[in-house]
């Protein structure tokens, strides 16, 4: 399994209740038709926790996307697919910056 998980910010004078808005309302449902995509979570930015012990970072992001599929080839064709450019298209509506990583998952716990 390999997973895409993206850092999403949103365009300069959208408010964050709106851009949460617009990402799950219109954007999500685009996604149920990328062929192989196995998962899809969008985690919404209601809070922020730090530590003392810690330096916290200014990253500034609404949302976290994720993405899982079976393999690299499956998700590389997907990203191809005329679903997936929808999808992106849609984005630069709403986002204004992003920053993706492409993951392999190591399951600590799972219930």
């Amino acid at each position: 399994m390999i997973k895409r998980i993206s850092f999403l910010t949103r365009k300069d004078g959208t408010t964050h209740e709106d851009f949460v808005r617009h990402w799950f309302e219109i954007h999500g449902p685009l996604a149920r038709g990328i062929p192989g995509l196995r998962r899809y979570v969008q985690s919404h930015i209601v809070g922020q926790a730090s530590r003392a012990d810690i330096a916290g970072s200014d990253i500034a992001i609404d949302g976290i996307a994720e993405l899982w599929y079976d393999d690299a080839v499956t998700m590389d064709q997907a990203i191809q697919s005329d679903q997936a450019k929808r999808l992106f298209a849609d984005g630069a509506e709403f986002i204004g910056a992003i920053k993706t990583f492409v993951v392999e998952e190591k399951v600590i716990i799972d219930d």
